[in-house]
């Protein structure tokens, strides 16, 4: 019986809990897409990548020459040429997978320069977010746009223009 009893009280403290939280969610690829400086960055960031690629491409296409080449060449050249040629081959493929990884490693260029002009913007939105929850006294804000699986979402529960608001962003 004391049991029984002792269930019932916790079962009514966790449902009370539950149903006294309060949720809300964004979506961060709808808030971000509103703000001006963020497509800018990440025109930039979409310019420099492809600049880069081009000179990666460039550098594989002469590694691409070099490797034809030396198949076609290489009935008429000396052990010691092959060697020298086959070494010029590796250094120049060596090249081509340093320049990679100096711009697109998880290091690299495109990293830092990624961190130094969204991560502000970033910054921004998630404290909009946390000072709109605050004033809405919520307890949960959930991203649409994340890995997160929403079953339902009722559009009241969106906070995404209040958050755009406080950021200065009207629509």
């Amino acid at each position: 019986m004391i049991k029984k009893i002792a269930f019932l009280f916790f079962g009514l403290i966790f449902a009370n809990s539950v149903f006294g939280q309060r949720f809300a969610y964004v979506d961060s690829d709808f808030i971000l897409s509103q703000i001006p400086e963020y497509n800018q960055a990440q025109e930039q960031l979409d310019q420099l990548s492809k600049k880069w690629e081009g000179e990666i491409a460039s550098l594989y296409s002469e590694v691409e020459a070099l490797r034809q080449a030396y198949q076609a060449e290489k009935v008429l050249l000396t052990e010691e040429m092959q060697k020298e040629r086959e070494a010029i081959i590796a250094r120049k493929e060596q090249e081509a997978r340093n320049l990679q990884l100096k711009y697109f490693g998880a290091d690299g260029e495109l990293f830092k320069k990624r961190k130094e002009l969204v991560k502000p913007i970033q910054d921004q939105v998630y404290n909009a977010v946390q000072e709109v929850a605050r004033r809405r006294k919520l307890d949960f804000v959930f991203d649409k746009s994340s890995e997160l699986i929403m079953l339902y979402a009722n559009p009241d529960n969106d906070v995404s223009d209040e958050v755009l608001e406080k950021l200065g962003y009207r629509r």
